[in-house]
């Protein structure tokens, strides 16, 4: 029986068979969705599942999974689905609300063996191509239950179109310091093999599985994954967590699911006891559909859900330049007299925003790595006082900004010994050390208070308006408080974090918030849905930069992804333009002795912030695009674009070969010889428009641009190696 009055006409319009066989006829309907051709269903023993179309009801994997200890999985092996307690999850009730843009729908599960209530949320926004799930589990029975594992999101039955899963393939990003967002890809039946399950009767027992490690959340790899097929359909997933995420992808009978986890025993030490009447909410997560336009339509989507779930902040409309001083210039070293030549140069060069990075703190014999933690101007690196550089990039017209490493204290720092060692993280009731740092446990009041204190100094009475958040170690599993996991631990560290970042926003609502994690190591929507921008790596060669910007767009919005531009005097006007294109489709993040450069070297830079601030408007409206597919990190043609409202932005990079890949290219639209001067793109949403393209940056480089209407095709031409161009068409 049909009960989802809204889904009634939908389904029918689609010409879904719902009586097609006895079994999908006797199930209850508890939610759907056009658009993903998604429906919830609960079949006539009150299991729930999420199906695929008019997908058999055999293919489902059931709408939540969790391994309990005492309760594991009906079949034993690498996969966390198939648990006995998700197999007895009955449907309770449900029910759908409509809040703004989103309309939720909560459908109630119980388990009548161990008391255990899951309430699973199911977000969409009407019209879009999204699925937001997130599940609270509530034990209602008598005695405690101990959680190992608990599903966020789960789907089966993912097919391709032509049958089987020989035409999937699946796609998932390596992570890295220097080395951020490589995209690979593999056939579906290259990492799950076919088994033939009727001779065995059983499915396989491994799956293909990403996870994070430690603190870094991507520190080994992205939390997203997706599937496409060979009639150009994606799904795509992102979990959002900086305390330990997975995701499992395998067969199930005879079709593909995918399933999607925050922390868990096996990976991450993730143990949590529910007393009776406790509850515990898993880490968000998002599934992305896109019916055509594979992985370029399919970012698009979870580009405008990204949009939607961050905080909303001013800086996310206005995208100021930001100078930086650190990298491949002052490198942690700034003083007044080393500061105040590129300040008056950053203000010449357009920048908005002045970032003393790390090292403003540092007055100390032995260095300041191991000795941070009470945040105060260094004396000798500022003897007129801080506030006098301050003052001075006001003058330009710049927003002061200034670097912390807030989560961490210097072993040497008096801190070390003044506040409790509940303040801290610590395993086996031993403080954690690592690379010379105590790590805080932002749950406890006195670590709170003391990053408060100093937050509210530097920003309410020093005037500073922009904050770079590092984070530089790795603190392995967390850390264990009481009879707490160590996994639960970090959980409960980064919950408390975000709710601190927002509480410092709540209370400085123009402060503008940089999250950085050595770079791109803790790049995940967990952070960013409360941070105004990411860094997306602290690699300092220009020439092996453009992969990682060019893909940044997969793990950030376009606006959000900070990039480093750091031209330099020593650089010819190639080498400049280059690295400075390489920054214009994101953030920009400058760098380098600006002040050292010829009249023409500096017009070079001053003509690409130009074209940037002419065009950021749009940045933080469009989606990414890439019409050489995802780049490989030793490409020697890579392109990265924006749809606009107005026009598309294409980035195109010519690199020297920078070494030999034994994968090769990753996600190609077409097979390309890389090794000549031009290359050709397909741009199908343009194809038979009359299309001129026009060279934004640089004017005078020698690159050209022709277009082909009747083929929907640009041809590109850089003339040299090292050299890089912004384009517009519309």
């Amino acid at each position: 029986m049909i009960v989802c009055d809204r889904c009634d006409d939908q389904l029918s319009e689609k010409g879904t068979a719902l009586t097609a066989a006895a079994e999908i006829a006797r199930e209850s309907l508890l939610w759907c969705d056009e658009v993903l051709g998604l429906r919830a269903v609960a079949d006539a023993t009150g299991s729930v599942g999420l199906a695929l179309g008019d997908g058999s009801p055999g293919c489902r994997v059931p709408l939540v999974e969790v391994v309990l200890t005492g309760h594991g999985r009906t079949w034993s092996g690498e996969r966390f689905i198939d648990t006995a307690v998700g197999g007895r999850l009955m449907l309770r009730d449900h029910e759908t609300v409509e809040d703004g843009h989103w309309r939720r729908t909560t459908i109630r599960l119980t388990d009548p063996q161990t008391g255990l209530a899951a309430h699973v949320v199911l977000a969409t926004v009407p019209g879009s191509g999204f699925l937001r799930s997130q599940v609270r589990l509530v034990n209602e029975g008598e005695t405690p239950v101990h959680l190992e594992s608990v599903s966020t999101l789960t789907l089966g039955g993912i097919a391709d179109p032509g049958g089987g899963l020989g035409g999937l393939t699946l796609h998932w990003a390596d992570n890295d310091w220097l080395a951020e967002c490589r995209w690979r890809h593999a056939g579906f039946r290259d990492q799950v093999v076919s088994l033939n399950r009727a001779a065995h009767g059983h499915e396989g027992r491994g799956c293909f599985e990403r996870c994070s490690q430690g603190s870094w959340s991507t520190g080994r790899h992205l939390p997203l994954g997706a599937l496409t097929d060979g009639a150009g359909g994606a799904w795509l997933w992102q979990i959002e967590s900086s305390a330990g995420w997975r995701y499992e992808t395998g067969e199930r009978e005879g079709a593909a699911y995918v399933a999607l986890f925050g922390p868990d025993d096996a990976h991450h030490q993730w143990r949590h006891t529910l007393a009776p009447g406790e509850e515990f909410t898993t880490v968000p997560a998002v599934l992305v559909r896109a019916e055509s336009g594979g992985l370029d339509a399919a970012f698009g989507e979870l580009t405008a859900y990204r949009r939607l779930i961050r905080r909303s902040h001013p800086d996310l409309r206005a995208l100021p330049v930001i100078y930086n001083d650190y990298m491949n210039t002052l490198m942690g070293d700034p003083t007044t007299a080393k500061l105040l030549p590129l300040i008056e140069a950053a203000g010449a060069a357009g920048a908005e925003v002045f970032v003393i990075d790390a090292g403003w703190y540092d007055d100390d014999a032995q260095g300041w790595w191991d000795a941070v933690g009470a945040w105060e101007p260094a004396g000798r690196r500022f003897p007129g006082g801080i506030q006098e550089v301050l003052d001075a990039i006001r003058r330009q017209g710049m927003t002061p900004g200034l670097w912390l490493e807030p989560e961490v204290v210097g072993v040497r720092s008096p801190l070390a010994r003044t506040l409790p060692p509940e303040a801290f993280f610590r395993r086996g009731g031993v403080r954690l050390t690592e690379h010379g740092r105590h790590h805080l446990d932002l749950r406890h009041p006195a670590a709170r208070a003391h990053l408060d204190r100093v937050v509210d100094r530097i920003v309410g009475e020093w005037g500073v308006g922009y904050l770079k958040l590092d984070y530089n170690i790795n603190a392995g599993p967390g850390t264990e408080n009481g009879t707490e996991s160590a996994g639960a631990g970090l959980l409960g560290h980064h919950r408390a974090h975000l709710d601190w970042l927002a509480s410092l926003l709540d209370r400085h609502p123009g402060l503008v918030l940089e999250n950085c994690g050595s770079g791109g190591l803790r790049m995940d929507y967990a952070q960013l849905a409360v941070a105004q921008l990411q860094s997306t790596s602290d690699q300092q060669d220009p020439l092996r930069y453009p992969p990682i910007a060019a893909a940044a767009a997969t793990a950030v919005t376009p606006e959000q992804a900070a990039v480093w531009a750091y031209p330099q005097p020593h650089f010819t006007l190639d080498e400049i333009a280059f690295t400075m294109t390489t920054a214009l489709l994101g953030r920009v993040h400058l760098s380098g002795f600006l002040d050292r450069m010829s009249e023409e070297q500096s017009a070079l830079v001053r003509s690409a912030v130009d074209v940037y601030r002419s065009i950021r408007p749009e940045i933080a409206e469009a989606r990414p695009v890439w019409p050489l597919g995802l780049p490989s990190w030793t490409d020697t043609w890579l392109a990265h674009g924006l749809h606009a409202e107005s026009g598309t932005y294409l980035a195109f990079w010519r690199r020297t070969p920078v070494a030999d890949d034994p994968e090769g290219p990753v996600g190609r639209s077409a097979v390309q010889d890389q090794s000549g001067d031009s290359v050709t793109v397909p741009v199908p949403h343009l194809r038979d428009s009359p299309v001129r393209p026009a060279v934004l940056y640089p004017s005078d480089s020698g690159a050209k641009a022709s277009w082909n209407a009747v083929d929907g095709t640009l041809t590109v031409t850089l003339p040299r190696p090292g050299t890089a161009v912004l384009l517009r068409l519309g």
